[in-house]
């Protein structure tokens, strides 16, 4: 039986994408997220609903009350989450290293690897032989 991965820094796509409405509105409720999200892509209410249940549940957004809906804020900051990410990344890339990061990025070099696609190419040349 596979083991559970451990829990991450990183919210899912869906989760963040509702974050990042929630950091633009500063506190919404349900409809107003929603009519956010759907600039980019349509969710359904109860869809949002659920997400932004889960984000209170997990401590990354809040919510208080007001008459029969729920207002909510954005606890997690969006500085907070790109400093996650930014780790999650030298951690799983560059074995932790910052220089190494820095090192990529001003190197103008991409990789010692061939592209995805110079790979496919070989392959699929030496299939038809």
């Amino acid at each position: 039986m596979r083991k559970p991965a451990p829990p991450r820094d990183i919210p899912p796509p869906l989760e963040l994408e509702c974050l990042k409405a929630l950091w633009r509105l500063g506190e919404g409720n349900v409809k107003d997220v929603q009519r956010v999200l759907c600039e980019n892509r349509q969710l359904a209410y109860t869809t949002v609903m659920t997400i932004l249940d889960r984000l209170a549940r997990k401590g990354a957004a809040g919510r208080r009350k007001q008459g029969r809906a729920f207002l909510y804020t954005a606890i997690l900051s969006r500085d907070y989450l790109r400093r996650a990410a930014l780790k999650e990344l030298l951690n799983s890339y560059f074995d932790g290293s910052e220089q190494d990061l820095r090192t990529y990025l001003t190197s103008g070099e991409t990789a010692d690897a061939p592209e995805p696609e110079e790979v496919f190419e070989t392959r699929l040349d030496t299939a038809l032989l």
